[in-house]
């Protein structure tokens, strides 16, 4: 029962050790919200949501933080290029943005974080994180901006492993006042043509905090100096991550015990970018599938790999959530009215458990998971009930663990959309004219009936209790 992860600090695959027993602090970080989300996005918010689940059923009480970074150069450019366009304020569109990350990740079903900090409201303890690496020779303010001393600290470059000399000049301030190209900002003076409202005072004159520290500052408010598991796409361990972990340390903290990363999203073998125009937003790929499909597809690879989406990629994971539903579906049926009903256990097998102890390796688990599918089927012809009854109730417990229980109220709340509910009008009124030729034995109606649902890609399975009907796949 011990939970493996790995970890990217060292990298290996290592034996997770909470710093308090039965506990489980995560930081992730979270979006800037200078336009909308991509599925990007969603994969890693849901990769975090997959690993708290996983935590939290082995037993821990997880806290998971994970931020909304309000103010950046991006927001503010965002804003700038949109003012002509009705002068829309940073701030108004930070939180437009925010809220579209909200709205998909709800409806991947992705459970809300124990806490969602914005930058914007950790001010305070970004400034005293500043004072305190000034204070112990770490960071040093000239001309209105404050700077990371990457000399100062001979660890700077262990995440990544890199060597300073090969590490190229920090992009994210005027290099007015740096010593060294490296150097990072903490703290950038406020500019004339920056909004007043952008603003914040400090010792080193009015300005904003630097990207890095937002999050430095948000995991200790909230986790503590010391915390298990920090995470976040691997597009940001350099110089993001980097970063954090020198600033933290450097000022005494001990920071993450943990790191992990999640690998990023690739559009027919080309890495997902706005300069190739190959973005997909959240709102666009949750237009083409249902929203169960979507997290059964950015969740059905290694949290660690690449996902590579291609034309029919939904279509494939439509069809193995049909496979689930299905027997799910007849499961149900067979069982209702007998002593079987309700009686198996939902408890995940071992195998299932096993996989996802190793570093939540999610595609054993699903192999375990759709086997535990086919063999419940084969029960079903076999009227082995007790066999049925057992593998619906682990195939209930897998799917719940991922988020992906078809039964989940989650996935039913808005009822059906008026095509569907036609669609299911129709069909099960020819379904009634088909029950009654068939009482009436008048077989070549009821056949003609059912043959002419097949041809529109309904299939209709008679049993003891009555005629159901499913679309093919």
């Amino acid at each position: 029962m011990t939970v493996r992860l790995y970890d990217s600090r060292a990298q290996a695959t290592t034996d997770f050790v909470p710093l308090v027993d039965g506990k489980a602090s995560l930081y992730v970080c979270g979006p800037t919200v200078q336009s909308s989300p991509h599925i990007g996005h969603l994969r890693s918010a849901l990769v975090y949501d997959l690993w708290r689940r996983w935590l939290t059923y082995r037993g821990f009480d997880v806290t998971l933080v994970r931020n909304v970074t309000d103010i950046d150069d991006k927001i503010l450019d965002a804003a700038a290029q949109g003012s002509t366009r009705g002068g829309e304020q940073w701030w108004a569109l930070a939180y437009r943005f925010e809220l579209e990350f909200t709205s998909g990740y709800s409806r991947l079903g992705i459970q809300a974080p124990t806490y969602e900090p914005r930058a914007t409201a950790s001010i305070a303890e970004m400034r005293d994180l500043i004072q305190r690496l000034i204070d112990s020779g770490h960071a040093y303010a000239a001309a209105g901006d404050v700077y990371f001393d990457t000399a100062s600290w001979p660890a700077y470059g262990e995440l990544t492993r890199q060597k300073p000399d090969s590490m190229e000049a920090a992009a994210d301030a005027d290099p007015r006042g740096k010593r060294d190209p490296r150097d990072f900002a903490l703290w950038k003076g406020h500019k004339a043509e920056e909004p007043a409202s952008a603003a914040w005072p400090s010792p080193w004159g009015d300005g904003r905090p630097g990207w890095h520290i937002e999050c430095s500052a948000m995991s200790r408010r909230y986790l503590g100096a010391a915390f298990d598991i920090h995470g976040g796409g691997l597009d940001l361990r350099f110089p993001h991550h980097e970063n954090e972990l020198a600033q933290s340390t450097a000022a005494g903290d001990e920071f993450a015990s943990y790191w992990v990363h999640n690998g990023l999203v690739n559009i027919n073998g080309q890495k997902m970018s706005k300069s190739l125009g190959n973005s997909i937003f959240a709102a666009e790929f949750l237009a083409q599938a249902r929203p169960l499909v979507v997290r059964y597809y950015l969740g059905s690879a290694h949290y660690r790999s690449t996902i590579d989406y291609h034309d029919g990629a939904l279509v494939e994971a439509e069809a193995a959530l049909e496979r689930i539903e299905v027997f799910l579906s007849r499961a149900d049926r067979r069982l209702d009215g007998t002593r079987f009903a309700g009686s198996g256990v939902e408890l995940v097998p071992d195998a299932f458990a096993e996989a996802m102890d190793d570093d939540l390796a999610v595609p054993q688990a699903l192999a375990v998971l759709h086997e535990t599918v086919r063999s419940g089927n084969a029960a079903l012809d076999n009227e082995d009930l007790a066999a049925v009854a057992a593998a619906r109730g682990q195939v209930l417990a897998m799917t719940e663990l991922l988020g992906i229980n078809p039964l989940s109220p989650q996935w039913h709340g808005g009822g059906s959309a008026p095509a569907e509910r036609a669609l299911a009008s129709l069909v099960e009124s020819l379904i009634a004219d088909r029950d009654a030729a068939r009482a009436a034995k008048d077989f070549s109606a009821a056949d003609r009936i059912r043959d002419e649902l097949s041809a529109a890609g309904i299939s209709v399975e008679d049993s003891p209790a009555g005629s159901h009907w499913s679309i093919t796949s």
